[in-house]
């Protein structure tokens, strides 16, 4: 058979996984709106809470609502060919990392350096609505730091793959186990029964080897997916009655039930992640089987497809600046009076205040995604990256230290201050060597 030329040796893009990653994108984005809830006194803004601190049953929806171990699953399973193919090439596993983490800091940069404006214009003029706000800004940019900590492991999680298959992934549930075991200090098979209050009662300590290996299991699972090792409807159905199951055991052990939480005394699945946690991932992969024929089958209809393209574009973006629309959207809910503060649920009206809030909410992120998306254009699609290993390192640790301050201390004065780490990563990360770089060993 002849040569049909370029275009025909490239293989269509694969939409699945971008309908995955834009599906986990929306749930995200309304997700975090509908858990903002502003408070007026005289139809003014003053203050704005979580909706799991005033709805404790609002937890059982996060298990369909915390997606992120979906994002880490679905980006390993898109990454792994891409990072195989570039570390065969030679390239140091290292330098493969930085450029992840260039594609990452440079649109962090522009977030940051617009909230630290916004925070300085706030602070000289009496600005009011940045104060109920502040820290909701920046407390999303956790997943980044996360996503980046993870991705660092890849082609570690590409080997494991190789060498031991789903073993890497036992590997990683065994690290999980032991470390909460530890960290609840179980010394006799009895206390197993009361594992999660012992665990989500005691600080972090021991319990923090889980901010990695928790978050490494859908990696690694998304690699042996990725590589065949398994798939199917049976299989997925399969895997999510166990993440059912897993989750029910782990509420009856004590676990808390919300799979979110910023409480950094550890009385929450997230800060450091716990075996809960666990469960979502098991659920959210056994779905993404289950339903991957009829997903395709509806990914074939070319104005589906057109939505997830468009969607996924907006990614990174649309993730980034969600939040700031809130700011613009308590504003212009101030000025037609709207029931945006609906007190509690249970009492007349509160869902219709969630709904007016999201429609402003999404009213405002037009215009903030448009500017958003007009300056992306006016700056350089592409630029090269660091070939240096001090630079790569700290640039990492300028990301590392940034997205972390930034979070802790909100837009006031945290944005300033993660905008210096972030940006100096952004610098390092993209400058080349002027000498020749080292030699890669085969």
């Amino acid at each position: 058979m002849g040569s049909q030329g370029p275009a025909a040796a490239t293989p269509p893009r694969d939409r699945y996984p971008d309908a995955l990653r834009a599906g986990a994108l929306l749930v995200v984005v309304f997700g975090h709106w509908i858990a903002t809830l502003p408070r007026l006194e005289d139809g003014r803004m003053v203050d704005a809470e979580h909706l799991l601190t005033v709805w404790t049953g609002a937890g059982v929806l996060t298990w369909v609502l915390q997606v992120v171990p979906l994002f880490v699953f679905v980006s390993a399973a898109v990454s792994t060919p891409g990072a195989v193919r570039r570390l065969e090439e030679g390239e140091r596993q290292l330098h493969w990392w930085a450029g992840r983490a260039l594609g990452l800091a440079r649109p962090t940069v522009t977030y940051l350096a617009v909230l630290a404006v916004l925070a300085t214009i706030a602070r000289f003029t009496g600005g009011r609505l940045l104060g109920p706000l502040d820290q909701s800004l920046t407390v999303h940019l956790w997943f980044l730091a996360m996503l980046l900590a993870v991705q660092a492991f890849l082609p570690l999680s590409v080997r494991a793959d190789r060498r031991y298959g789903l073993g890497a992934v036992a590997g990683l549930l065994a690290v999980a186990v032991v470390a909460d075991v530890l960290r609840a200090g179980v010394s006799s098979p009895s206390q197993l029964t009361e594992l999660g209050t012992l665990v989500t009662s005691t600080p972090g300590g021991i319990g923090w080897v889980n901010g990695l290996a928790v978050w490494l299991l859908p990696q690694q699972l998304g690699v042996a997916w990725r590589q065949g090792r398994f798939g199917g409807p049976r299989a997925g159905a399969g895997v999510v009655l166990l993440g059912f199951a897993w989750l029910g055991t782990a509420v009856a052990l004590g676990y808390p039930v919300a799979m979110v939480g910023g409480d950094l005394a550890g009385s929450s699945n997230v800060l450091p992640p716990t075996l809960a946690l666990v469960g979502v991932m098991w659920v959210q992969a056994g779905a993404v089987l289950l339903f991957e024929r009829p997903a395709r089958r509806l990914l074939e209809h070319r104005p589906i497809e057109h939505i997830v393209a468009v969607v996924s574009s907006l990614s990174m973006g649309l993730y980034l600046w969600h939040k700031l629309a809130e700011l613009p959207a308590a504003w212009l809910g101030e000025r037609l009076g709207a029931p945006i503060d609906a007190g509690v649920p249970g009492e007349p009206g509160f869902w219709l205040g969630r709904l007016w809030w999201v429609g402003l909410c999404l009213v405002m992120v037009t215009p903030v995604m448009a500017a958003v998306i007009t300056f992306e254009r006016t700056r350089r699609r592409t630029v090269p990256q660091t070939t240096s290993t001090v630079a790569t390192l700290v640039g990492g640790a300028g990301l590392f230290l940034g997205i972390p301050a930034a979070m802790a201390l909100g837009a006031q004065p945290g944005a300033a201050i993660g905008l210096v780490g972030v940006a100096t990563a952004s610098v390092l990360l993209r400058q080349r060597r002027a000498e020749r770089p080292e030699p890669v060993s085969a």
